[in-house]
C-alpha cells in the first residue's frame, strides 16, 4: 500500500470514531441488528469511558441525522442553557469561567442520546449502554492519547480544590498514568447501569441529579434541579446549502454552524477546482472566506430567521465575495467578541459518524468544553461536568452572552450531505471554533479536488486565529507559505500534523451500490469498525 492507510468499506454498516473501542462498541450493536441510531448511542456512551476528557453524559452536543424511514434529514440540538440562577455580570473576564463548579452549563448529552434512541432507535437503553458498562467495569488499556490527556489534566488541575476527587476517579490517586495501564471506572459503570435501569429521569429529575446538584451547590455552583428538569433536546429541519452538486446539511441557530454554511456559499462563487491544491490561490481564497464568515458569526450570533436570511442572502454574499477578491489584507476576529490569545491546548471535543445498511446516517459532535470540562467530578458517580459557560461571552455585549437562562450557542457542526435527497456523506470534527474552519477545508479537498475521503481528511489544514494569524500544517510548500505571508497572512510555524485543525471521522455512501467507505483522522486515534 506504499505506506497509505487502508480504506475500510462495508455493505452492512460502520462506525468512524476517535477511539477504537468506541467504534467497536457501536459496530457491535449494528452486528446484533441495531440501526445507526442505536449504534450512535452505544458509541457515545463508550466514548464517555474510553475518551473521558472529551465528552460524557454531563456534556453537551448536537447530531445530524438522515432518517431512512422518513426520507429526510433531521437535526438534534442538545446544547442547553446558562443556569437560571447564574449571577449575570459577576464574571467579567472569560478565564474566570474556565474551571470549577461555577463553569458548567446544564448537561445535555444524556438527554440527547435518549432522544436519538426514543425517536429512531430499535434497542433499549440497557442494550446500547451494555458495551460502555462493560468497558467501565472490566477496564481498558490506556492509549497514547489517553495517557497524554490524563497527565496533562493532572498538571492543569492539581492546584485546584476539585483535584483530589478528579484524581481519585481517573488515576486512582496516583497523580499520573502510564501507557497501557488498565483504566477501570467502576463508579461510572454503576451510574450507567442505574440510568439504563431507571431511564434518564434518574439524572434529570431523580436521585442522581440531586447528588450532582448538591455537590455543585457545596462547591459554589449554580445548576439546580429546575435547570435539569428544563432540559429538552430540540429536533429541527437542517440549515442547508448546495455545493458542487451536493447539498450540505447542518444545524440551524442557535448553533453557530451558520458560519460554516456561509463559508461554503462564498466558496461556491469561485472556480476552486481550477486552482492548484494547497497552492497560493487556493489557500488565500480559503483563509479569506473563513475569516470573513467568522466575523459575520461573531457580530450576528444566534440570528433570528429574518437576520439569518439576510446573512446568507445574495446581497450579503456579494459584499463578502467582493472583499475576498480584494487585494487588501484581511484582519478580524475568529473566536469571540473580545480577542484572546491563541490556545494550542484545545483537544476537548469528539465527533463520530455511523451508517447502517438501511441507509440511516448519524453524525454526532459532543463535548465537555475544555479537557475534562470544569474538572468537577461528582464523588461516587464517575460523572465529570462540562465547562460550557467558558464558551459563552463574559462581555455581555457579545452575541452569546452569559445571561441566566439564555440558550447557549456553540460551534459544533456535524453534517449530512445528500445528492437528490439520498445521503452520501456524514462528516464532523472537534476543534473549538476551528470546527467551522476545518470542515470547509476537507470538503473542498473531497468535492473540488476529487480526493478520496481518507486522503481529503489527511490533507494539510489550517487553523485561523484573531487578527491575521494562521497555523497551517507545515506539509504545505514553504514557498507557498512565504507568498501567503506577503499577501498579509501572519503565518506561525506549525507541526506537520496538529490537533489544532481537528480530528475528523467520516463515512461516505454510494447511493447506487450501498457501499460505505469510512475515514478516520490520524490527528486523533481514529478508527473504523464495521458490522
Amino acid at each position: 500500500m506504499d505506506g497509505a492507510r487502508p480504506i475500510v468499506s462495508s455493505l452492512n454498516g460502520m462506525v468512524a470514531a476517535a477511539h477504537p473501542l468506541a467504534a467497536q462498541a457501536g459496530a457491535g450493536i449494528l452486528s446484533k441488528g441495531g440501526n445507526a441510531f442505536d449504534a450512535a448511542v452505544a458509541t457515545a456512551a463508550a466514548l464517555n469511558v474510553v475518551e473521558p476528557g472529551m465528552s460524557g453524559l454531563a456534556g453537551q452536543g448536537v447530531a445530524a441525522c438522515y432518517v431512512a424511514a422518513e426520507g429526510r434529514v433531521r437535526m438534534l440540538n442538545f446544547v442547553t442553557h446558562v443556569p437560571m440562577t447564574f449571577p449575570e455580570g459577576v464574571y467579567r473576564v472569560r478565564e474566570e469561567m474556565r474551571r470549577g463548579a461555577h463553569s458548567p452549563g446544564v448537561p445535555g448529552n444524556l438527554a440527547g442520546w435518549c432522544a436519538l434512541l426514543r425517536a429512531h432507535g430499535t434497542r433499549s437503553l440497557a442494550e446500547v449502554f451494555a458495551p460502555a458498562i462493560a468497558l467501565a467495569h472490566d477496564g481498558f488499556p490506556l492509549t497514547e492519547l489517553n495517557t497524554r490527556h490524563l497527565n496533562k489534566a493532572v498538571d492543569v488541575l492539581r492546584d485546584l480544590p476539585l483535584f483530589d476527587t478528579w484524581n481519585d476517579n481517573y488515576t486512582g490517586g496516583a497523580g499520573q498514568v502510564a501507557l497501557h495501564q488498565v483504566s477501570r471506572q467502576h463508579a461510572l459503570g454503576s451510574t450507567l447501569e442505574a440510568i439504563a435501569a431507571r431511564g434518564p429521569d434518574h439524572f434529570y429529575r431523580g436521585e442522581l441529579g440531586e447528588k450532582v446538584v448538591g455537590h455543585l451547590r457545596k462547591m459554589g455552583g449554580f445548576i439546580t434541579m429546575a435547570d435539569l428538569d428544563k432540559v429538552q433536546p430540540s429536533w429541527s429541519d437542517p440549515l442547508s446549502t448546495a455545493y458542487r452538486g451536493v447539498t450540505i446539511h447542518t444545524l440551524p441557530p442557535p448553533s453557530e454552524a451558520f458560519q460554516f454554511i456561509l463559508t461554503m456559499k462564498i466558496l461556491e462563487a469561485f472556480e476552486v477546482a481550477t486552482m492548484q491544491p494547497q497552492g497560493v490561490e487556493h489557500l488565500d481564497l480559503m483563509w479569506r472566506a473563513i475569516r470573513l464568515a467568522a466575523g459575520e458569526r461573531i457580530y450576528t450570533n444566534k440570528p433570528g430567521p429574518e437576520q439569518l436570511a439576510r446573512l446568507l442572502g445574495d446581497a450579503n454574499l456579494d459584499r463578502l465575495i467582493a472583499r475576498v477578491k480584494s487585494a487588501d489584507p484581511l484582519e478580524g476576529p475568529t473566536e469571540q467578541w473580545l480577542p484572546r490569545p491563541p490556545d494550542p491546548n484545545r483537544e476537548n471535543t469528539t465527533s463520530f459518524s455511523v451508517a447502517d445498511r438501511a441507509g440511516n446516517m448519524v453524525c454526532v459532535t459532543q463535548s465537555l468544553g475544555d479537557l475534562f470540562g470544569s474538572g468537577v467530578v461528582v464523588p461516587g458517580t464517575g460523572i465529570c461536568l462540562n465547562d460550557f459557560l467558558y464558551w459563552a461571552e463574559a462581555d455581555l455585549r457579545g452575541g452569546n452572552p452569559l445571561r441566566a437562562g439564555e440558550k447557549l450557542a456553540f460551534p459544533t457542526a456535524p453534517t449530512i450531505s445528500t445528492v437528490g435527497g439520498t445521503p452520501v456523506l456524514a462528516l464532523g470534527t472537534p476543534g473549538s471554533y476551528g470546527i467551522l474552519q476545518t470542515q470547509p477545508q476537507a470538503l473542498v479537498q473531497h468535492l473540488d479536488f476529487g480526493l478520496g475521503l481518507q486522503q481529503a481528511i489527511e490533507a494539510p489544514r489550517t487553523r485561523l486565529w484573531d487578527g491575521r494569524l494562521v497555523n497551517p500544517e507545515n506539509r504545505i510548500d514553504p514557498a507557498t507559505l512565504a507568498e501567503l505571508g506577503r499577501r498579509g497572512h501572519v503565518i506561525e510555524d506549525t507541526p506537520p500534523w496538529t490537533i489544532l485543525v481537528g480530528g475528523m471521522q467520516a463515512i461516505s455512501r454510494n447511493p447506487a451500490s450501498g457501499v460505505m467507505v469510512g475515514a478516520a483522522d490520524p490527528r486523533r486515534e481514529g478508527y473504523i469498525a464495521t458490522a
